[in-house]
């Protein structure tokens, strides 16, 4: 490495001294170690003027997303409101429909298992007489 250092453009492959797009040129320097750079002169106003404006429109993007996350969570609420609501006019409607059960009796099962032995022994007597 000590070789390469003394060579002009070594720190670079063997490519000599390059100037780049960004307004960068390097030159050897006295010293082997040493870089030296070279900012051109350029209009950074400009560049200044559009970062502003892009900083600006990523300003107003962030306030359209907060009032939209605002408007979400809003709607988000009211639908927890309302689901609840919901809930608890189930729970009462059940509470109800169980108090009104037990105060006309359980006679409901009694006439589903009749209904249940009906159903199946017309099916019974309808199979004997399609054989014959």
């Amino acid at each position: 490495m000590a070789a390469n250092s003394q060579r002009p453009g070594s720190f670079y492959g063997g490519a000599a001294p390059y100037r780049s797009s960004d307004g960068l040129s390097t030159r050897p320097g006295a010293a082997s170690e040493e870089i030296q750079l070279r900012i051109d002169p350029m209009d950074l106003d400009d560049e200044l003027t559009g970062l502003h404006s892009q900083v600006r429109r990523l300003k107003n993007i962030a306030q359209e997303i907060g009032t939209e996350v605002k408007y979400q969570k809003d709607f988000l609420e009211q639908l927890q409101m309302t689901m609840i609501k919901a809930q608890a006019g189930v729970k009462n409607n059940l509470r109800r429909l169980n108090k009104s059960i037990i105060q006309s009796g359980s006679n409901h099962i009694v006439h589903v298992i009749l209904f249940a032995l009906v159903c199946f022994f017309i099916v019974y007597l309808w199979s004997k007489m399609s054989r014959k």
